[in-house]
């Protein structure tokens, strides 16, 4: 019978499947056709005589399909007709027919990719319907599982790839300390927009950068560890501070999916006589000073963020003096916009009050306590939804 014959006159089933049978015995396919009238499954039966045919008529179905498979077709014979079915409709439920005397084999098929197997000889309405059943839920259950466990190593990979791309602070010696905290505001990420780096150069300056990227998707992201890599590479090959900045620029302009994006970012050199910071603000919020216990807040002169105006913005060094026990800490806006209220967010005033609380704390500590008492502020609206980095730099008691 030709394929997309139908042997019954019902309608198709609760769960909207289709039920094709192979099978070039015609006794055995009005057998099958009789069972099903007696089931609990109100649905069309359609009959291929050859694997060709149901290879060819599985191509063209939308739907969940429960395929009874005759393994001694004219056209392929034993389990490899379960293996082209498999290969061909995947997303196909199959319950193999065999004889009474072919129990391994159903059993056999079932380990090749099949759902279930019936004997025809004990073939009854009732079983029939339970098989297909079975075999239809068997098949969504195996699907769903594969989709977790693509999904599963998916998100692994994703994570040591993020990780990866994570910076490792490159210091010459241990008289100067960098602490970092990130938290993306990507569901589920570990990378953000948000980017900072630390370079300790020959010379013993260290040099320090944090920025964020507009957005928070994964474009924003990988545009993030694209400036971080090219501020790192210009630091290493000796450019100079503001340069590094035009620099960054440029590459944020033509690496940038949307010309709406931009980014903020603050760089700083440490000098190596310990009394001296030169910062460079392109559109970045302004930074804590810490000193003993007491925490200030310092605006270094700003300049335009980079990619509002390619080409137009200007940008200048302020230096600043370093107490003797002085740390800085910078931040991206994340860590203070954060809706405390209906209509109010934490801001940097509030950001300086609750560093002012804890100016005591070493640095691990503070840095801490300042992103958890922020986001547990926020808690209550919905979190902390933007990208937050927070970079506490200093250097050790010792003299140079």
């Amino acid at each position: 019978m030709p394929v997309g014959n139908s042997l019954g006159n019902g309608s198709v089933w609760d769960v909207d499947a289709v039920i094709l049978l192979v099978e070039d015995d015609a006794g055995d396919a009005l057998l099958v056709e009789e069972m099903l009238a007696d089931s609990e499954l109100d649905s069309a039966l359609t009959w291929c005589r050859t694997l060709t045919e149901a290879r060819r008529f599985l191509a063209g179905c939308r739907t969940p399909c429960c395929v009874l498979l005759d393994l001694h077709l004219s056209d392929v014979y034993g389990l490899d007709a379960v293996t082209q079915i498999v290969e061909s409709a995947p997303d196909a439920a199959i319950v193999v027919l065999t004889g009474r005397a072919e129990a391994d084999t159903g059993l056999s098929a079932v380990a090749t990719g099949a759902q279930d197997y019936l004997v025809k000889g004990r073939l009854d309405p009732e079983a029939l319907g339970r098989s297909v059943r079975y075999a239809l839920q068997r098949k969504q259950v195996e699907r769903a599982a594969a989709a977790l466990r693509a999904n599963r190593l998916m998100a692994q990979e994703n994570a040591r790839l993020e990780r990866g791309l994570l910076p490792v602070p490159l210091l010459r010696d241990d008289s100067f300390e960098a602490v970092a905290r990130y938290e993306p505001g990507r569901a589920h990420a570990l990378l953000s927009g948000d980017f900072y780096d630390v370079v300790q150069t020959s010379d013993g300056t260290v040099h320090a950068v944090i920025g964020d990227v507009s957005g928070h998707g994964a474009a924003e992201a990988a545009l993030g560890v694209c400036l971080r890599v090219a501020w790192r590479t210009a630091v290493l090959c000796a450019t100079g501070q503001l340069e590094r900045v035009r620099l960054l620029e440029e590459i944020l302009v033509a690496e940038r999916s949307d010309p709406h994006v931009f980014a903020t970012v603050t760089s700083l050199s440490f000098a190596p006589d310990r009394r001296r910071v030169r910062v460079v603000r392109a559109g970045h919020p302004g930074l804590l000073l810490r000193s003993g216990a007491r925490v200030s807040r310092v605006e270094p002169e700003p300049g335009m963020a980079l990619g509002l105006l390619p080409g137009a913005g200007r940008w200048s060094v302020s230096e600043l003096s370093l107490p003797g026990d002085g740390r800085i800490v910078l931040f991206t806006d994340g860590l203070f916009e954060g809706r405390t209220g209906p209509g109010s967010r934490l801001g940097e005033d509030g950001l300086l009050t609750m560093a002012r609380r804890h100016g005591a704390l070493a640095a691990r500590a503070f840095v801490d306590t300042l992103v958890d008492e922020a986001a547990g502020a926020a808690s209550p609206y919905g979190g902390l939804a933007d990208d937050v980095a927070v970079l506490h730099l200093g250097w050790g008691r010792g003299e140079p």
